[in-house]
């Protein structure tokens, strides 16, 4: 059944970003905790239980497309941080917690966040396989992270650039600020399992 798939999905999602914040003894105990804080807190884990679904669905494996998975759900936790500072938000509660910089500090928040978004490369380049997928699937992210989605949405948020437009500005801005983070974390596990074009067009649309 999909409950039992999901809450298998997001048990080894979680063991698995739990591994990759483990640190070693170069971060700070205080900046180590802020990341864990942030993207060990419960969530739905959508982005990356899509990226393992449409990586089985092109014929591969949740092992080889949990990297992106957990790139993904970093990607999302940091924006998560940012979006939550004073300067953007101004956020005091995130899933019923206090938000990182309410815990922390603005700095150690910025710097977390920072942390995340840096860990997510990191993650992709080192433990995709093979090489060439982990180069565009580094490229594919940072597209979908970057000034013309992900960010770019956010600055629209902030400065209000949509407030003029109607609905179909609104609708731009989420399909950027959120939508591009679901429509590549589908494409990421489709490009581990080694998808035909068709079908990494077929999960993008689904996205």
């Amino acid at each position: 059944p999909l409950t039992q798939y999901v809450d298998e999905a997001r048990r080894r999602i979680d063991l698995a970003l739990q591994t990759y914040t483990a640190m070693d003894e170069g971060c700070p105990p205080s900046l180590r905790e802020a990341i864990q804080y942030s993207l060990l807190a419960p969530g739905k884990r959508l982005r990356p239980i899509l990226a393992l679904m449409a990586a089985e669905a092109c014929g591969g494996n949740m092992a080889a497309a949990m990297p992106v998975a957990c790139a993904v759900e970093m990607i999302h936790a940091y924006s998560l941080i940012h979006d939550d500072l004073p300067a953007m938000d101004d956020d005091d509660l995130r899933r019923g917690l206090p938000t990182c910089h309410r815990k922390f500090g603005e700095a150690v928040a910025i710097l977390a966040g920072d942390a995340l978004l840096a860990l997510a490369f990191e993650v992709v380049a080192k433990d995709v396989a093979p090489l060439e997928t982990a180069a565009a699937s580094c490229a594919a992210l940072a597209q979908a992270a970057g000034a013309c989605q992900l960010v770019g949405g956010q600055a629209d948020d902030v400065l209000g650039g949509w407030e003029n437009g109607g609905i179909e500005a609104l609708e731009r801005l989420h399909q950027r600020k959120t939508g591009a983070m679901i429509r590549v974390s589908l494409r990421l596990g489709g490009m581990t399992a080694g998808a035909e074009p068709w079908q990494l067009e077929a999960l993008d649309a689904y996205g």
